[in-house]
């Protein structure tokens, strides 16, 4: 899949990655766009395609200017591609048989991406899904490519200023190998907010739409997306439907916390209490595993929702803290593992992601342009972004991307004065993580004709 642009004459070109469009870095302006692709022929000389347009400019991976991105645009052959750009399943309603029609995004240059937004996309591999925004300003460190069609030199891309974006919790990964090139969209107004180019087993990341129009308007060609020319664009009709899963975002597996660390928070919690309890709006104080980074244990402060909260610290004794908000909790005092357990569970499920205010959102750029490049230099360290805390809603966080099952050192649980965030999954890879996944709530792909499609890969 793909997006069509166009620029101020009228032309029309196919919007996708330099990776499918560019052949990475080795194709040559002219060079012919063919449909069907070459992963959907499982050749590198596929016979009877039909090409749909053809190569105009493309960013170079390996050696292009900051900042990096992964696109690419070729002119369209007249009648070969929707010269209205609609995608697949990307419609404000469904048809008679209650799939979402074929629609395009909201004309235009497209929106900025902010935590918690919740997008959609329709992808060759998984159809549409939906998701949402977990984090922004995101550095990836080394995803991998390789030239030509499967037998050229291996090289890697570090990105800055990326978007992080989570499938829906229980519907699995928001994009699986094949993806490459969607458009992400806005669920209230299919706004284009990024070009897709890579993820992991859990997560998405791509490329700021501002970013790609501004590097393509630098090489003289002043594209905007093509589609619906309704002033508030349309609702992704397919991300509202009844199967469409509750909750924010894919949560991440379980980590247990060894009962010897959780006892030595335990004591760290017991020889505080006194002073943790003081806080008005608390009360009562328990241990549990951390929601920012799950193998860890936190300190549970249960305050009151609603009232003001006073100076709860961010960690005590080198334990992180975390706050459980609820109406007026059955017990009060310092309570065990057990007693903290019960208590959450009595609590709707809380969120992946919470909204965070532009004081919260500026206090932790200063933060990441400060510590990032520190990070991205651990053993194990992929991505460095801002996120929102789990452990106190309303608060920022730094966003730490590891590799899962790589040696790293610790996390710090507070980068000056603000938390940090623990995502783990396997490495980004171009072209996305494991095809394997398949989220309960996607519509599949389709085989419809070129001629359907805006783009194609």
């Amino acid at each position: 899949m793909g997006a069509l642009v166009a620029d101020p004459s009228g032309t029309q070109y196919i919007l996708s990655n330099t990776h499918i469009l560019g052949r990475t870095d080795l194709a040559q302006p002219g060079e012919a766009i063919i449909q069907p692709g070459l992963i959907d022929t499982s050749t590198c000389t596929p016979s009877g395609a039909r090409t749909v347009a053809n190569l105009t400019a493309f960013y170079n991976l390996e050696n292009g200017p900051a900042p990096k991105i992964d696109a690419a645009i070729a002119q369209v052959v007249p009648g070969n591609v929707d010269p209205q750009g609609n995608i697949l399943y990307l419609g404000g309603s469904p048809d008679a048989n209650g799939v979402p029609i074929p629609a395009g995004p909201h004309q235009g240059a497209g929106v900025t991406a902010a935590l918690g937004m919740l997008v959609g996309k329709s992808g060759r591999s998984t159809g549409l899904t939906c998701g949402t925004v977990i984090a922004v300003a995101v550095n990836v460190g080394s995803v991998q490519y390789q030239k030509g069609c499967g037998t050229g030199a291996n090289f890697s891309v570090s990105y800055t200023n990326q978007v992080a974006f989570a499938g829906r919790s229980g519907g699995g990964s928001f994009s699986a190998e094949g993806d490459s090139g969607s458009l992400i969209v806005s669920q209230s107004t299919a706004d284009p907010v990024a070009l897709m180019y890579a993820g992991s087993d859990t997560d998405t990341v791509g490329n700021p739409v501002s970013a790609v129009l501004n590097y393509f308007a630098s090489v003289g060609k002043n594209v905007t997306f093509v589609g619906d020319t309704a002033s508030t664009g349309h609702q992704v009709f397919g991300c509202s439907l009844p199967v469409k899963p509750a909750s924010a975002s894919t949560t991440q597996a379980a980590a247990t916390v060894a009962p010897d660390v959780m006892q030595k928070a335990a004591a760290v919690r017991d020889a505080h209490a006194p002073e943790l309890l003081a806080h008005p709006e608390v009360q009562a104080v328990g241990v549990g595993a951390s929601r920012d980074n799950p193998r860890e244990p936190a300190i549970l402060f249960f305050v009151t929702t609603g009232q003001p909260r006073t100076d709860i610290p961010t960690q005590v004794d080198g334990v992180r803290t975390r706050i459980v908000a609820g109406p007026l909790f059955p017990r009060r005092g310092a309570l065990t593992t057990q007693e903290s357990a019960q208590l959450e569970q009595s609590l709707a499920a809380a969120p992946e992601v919470y909204p965070i205010s532009e004081a919260e959102l500026a206090r932790a750029k200063q933060v990441h342009a400060t510590h990032a490049q520190e990070q991205m230099s651990q053993a194990g360290v992929q991505g460095v972004g801002i996120s929102s805390s789990l452990d106190a809603p309303g608060e920022a966080a730094l966003m730490i991307f590891l590799v899962r099952g790589v040696t790293h050192n610790p996390i710090p649980a507070v980068i000056d004065g603000l938390r940090t965030r623990v995502r783990e999954s396997s490495p980004f890879r171009a072209g996305s993580g494991d095809s394997s996944r398949r989220g309960t709530c996607t519509l599949p792909p389709s085989k419809t004709p070129a001629s359907k499609l805006p783009a194609s890969n």
